[in-house]
């Protein structure tokens, strides 16, 4: 059989060079960038014998039928946007290794005993409308439509920006798939961590999707003259804030798996001869088990408080996110953990730190993932990469996930499989 990598990269190199910054990559949503991105899509979809079509969301998907037209569909999917300078495999590499697949099916004559539906999301980062999950919270049917008004930076609703792109906001909801008509979702992605280098493998099984939770934090004390104001007089917001993120360091340093980042901080009034009176900064918490977030949270906060008392700093916090964490499906992870095993690599369980649209494609369907290695662990950089000997283990895996498929089918007659 033909190498599979050299195509899935030359293709991520085409998609790469669609970008609204010149010398980066910064593809968002309901963008003329992201359009040329689904035309691209959807002629490789169309190359590869999957019938394309954009749905009312902007997702991009492709089917290719079983026997019996209509049939329930395995997807194989991702997301097609980005972050802002971001890098080329983030989101993609999972939709071009997924149409890679169905095409080295197609030409083999195989067929499974259902549909195959391979999705470009047209939404994970939630970068320009401060909203993830756009493209498979409408896919899922989960989307609250009250956030089409959501504004981006310059004002444009996603509404506005549905119309701007020659979709009908009226007509969003006609994204949303019903259970029965899913069988399971697989995603592959980058690992976005430093996990499997560190184990010296090219591919991983994820196990679960850590939950997340983020919070907008305010310190309020007082503002006052640098130099006429005695150290045990101050009530400085900014120095309260050190050492709130420092005690988010401290509890996250204890349980393998949790992450707490703080990523945003904002002093007021900022003048460099001026105590800060007020500081605002954001918190994003995140582990592979619900129970563990909730108690690392609920430190964290009892900390916060001890160090705003000893201050003397008021302490308001707002959650702005809070998602549970999404078990990978057991039945599909011994599926690939088995066409790992016969691509002759190590099964290694990880979790993933990072977000998918399994997250929410799960309210239709068990999820499971495969990870592919990257370079240091980096990831919404440009510096990201994945080579081709990883690419071409990635997707040999998940091919062999698609002919196991079959293979059940033919030794025991249809395969049932629930949704």
């Amino acid at each position: 059989m033909d190498a599979l990598a050299p195509r899935i990269q030359a293709r991520l190199d085409a998609l790469a060079a669609i970008s609204a910054d010149e010398g980066a990559i910064t593809r968002l949503y309901l963008t003329p960038e992201q359009a040329r991105a689904s035309a691209l899509v959807v002629g490789w979809m169309r190359e590869a014998g999957l019938t394309p079509r954009v749905d009312a969301a902007g997702n991009v998907i492709g089917r290719i039928e079983a026997v019996e037209p209509g049939a329930p569909a395995l997807v194989i999917g991702s997301h097609l946007d980005t972050v802002r300078d971001a890098g080329q495999y983030d989101g993609p590499l999972g939709v071009v290794t997924g149409i890679a697949c169905v095409e080295a099916l197609v030409r083999e004559g195989v067929r499974l005993p259902f549909a195959v539906e391979v999705v470009g999301f047209a939404d994970e980062e939630g970068t320009r409308f401060n909203a993830t999950l756009i493209g498979s919270r409408a896919f899922a049917g989960t989307f609250d439509p009250d956030k089409l008004d959501c504004p981006d930076g310059q004002g444009v609703t996603i509404a506005g920006a549905l119309r701007a792109a020659g979709l009908d906001p009226d007509r969003f909801h006609e994204a949303a798939r019903r259970a029965g008509e899913i069988l399971a979702y697989l995603e592959l992605h980058i690992e976005q961590g430093p996990g499997l280098e560190r184990a010296g493998l090219p591919v991983g099984l994820v196990t679960a999707i850590s939950g997340a939770t983020r919070l907008a934090v305010t310190l309020e004390g007082e503002a006052g003259h640098a130099g006429t104001v005695a150290m045990d007089g101050r009530r400085d917001a900014l120095a309260g804030a050190a050492a709130c993120i420092l005690a988010v360091e401290a509890r996250c340093r204890t349980d393998a798996g949790l992450v707490g980042t703080v990523g945003s901080l904002t002093a007021t009034p900022g003048a460099v001869n001026v105590i800060p009176g007020r500081v605002g900064f954001s918190l994003d918490l995140r582990a592979p088990d619900d129970g563990l977030r909730r108690a690392a949270l609920a430190d964290i906060g009892s900390a916060w408080e001890a160090i705003a008392a000893e201050r003397n700093l008021s302490l308001t916090k707002r959650i702005t996110h809070d998602a549970p964490c999404v078990p990978c499906d057991p039945a599909w992870m011994e599926r690939i953990a088995t066409a790992i095993a016969e691509e002759g690599y190590p099964v290694h369980p990880l979790p993933s730190g990072a977000g998918h649209d399994g997250m929410a494609v799960v309210a239709l369907a068990p999820v499971a993932m495969l990870f592919v290695r990257c370079r240091g662990g980096i990831s919404h950089n440009p510096a990201e990469f994945a080579s081709l000997e990883d690419i071409e283990a990635g997707a040999r895996v998940l091919l062999r996930v698609l002919r196991g498929l079959a293979a059940e089918h033919d030794a025991s007659g249809p395969l049932v499989l629930d949704p």
